[in-house]
């Protein structure tokens, strides 16, 4: 299935677009990190959706927060989003975590997006990106395997790797 799937990295002219699609078609702890306050998608917890994008404007480089967030884009609609996070140590480690909205799932749009933000790894010098999910999220865990993921279950949370430098993977398991 080929699908015109594109990451931009996110900017200002995002963020509405990205907040509308998520409010249609996403639950907010689907998309962003907890906000106090009742269910939904109330005012406070859309503000605090723009603010979290806005803090990680980078144009496609790590800003001062260590994120690069991206709009995920089919045909020039904004679908979803997907992150890359550097992480402490080891160096050369960055994790992703990525949503869709309802309409975009099932549909091979997560698989080519994924493929995309591990292409925009490799670019940016990683050598392993690491995603995390929990096991009744049965479709993340399929995603990432289909995509490549070395997939564990530590804790109670799955951690997907994806090794993108044979060197790298040696060094660190030995």
């Amino acid at each position: 299935m080929r699908h015109d799937v594109r990451l931009t990295p996110m900017s200002d002219d995002l963020v509405e677009p990205l907040l509308s699609a998520a409010v249609a078609e996403a639950e907010p702890g689907e998309v962003m990190p907890p906000v106090p306050g009742p269910a939904g998608w109330t005012a406070a917890r859309r503000d605090a959706f723009r603010e979290f994008h806005r803090a990680h404007f980078g144009g496609g480089h790590f800003g001062p927060a260590g994120t690069i967030m991206y709009a995920v884009t089919l045909g020039g609609d904004v679908v979803g989003g997907v992150r890359l996070t550097r992480l402490d140590a080891p160096s050369g480690v960055v994790e992703t975590g990525i949503w869709l909205g309802r309409s975009a799932r099932g549909r091979g749009i997560g698989a080519a997006a994924l493929r995309a933000v591990l292409d925009e790894a490799v670019r940016l010098g990683a050598q392993l990106v690491v995603a995390r999910t929990t096991p009744a999220n049965r479709a993340a865990i399929n995603l990432l395997r289909r995509c490549g993921a070395i997939i564990q279950v530590e804790q109670g949370q799955v951690r997907a790797r994806f090794w993108l430098d044979e060197a790298f993977s040696t060094d660190l398991a030995g």
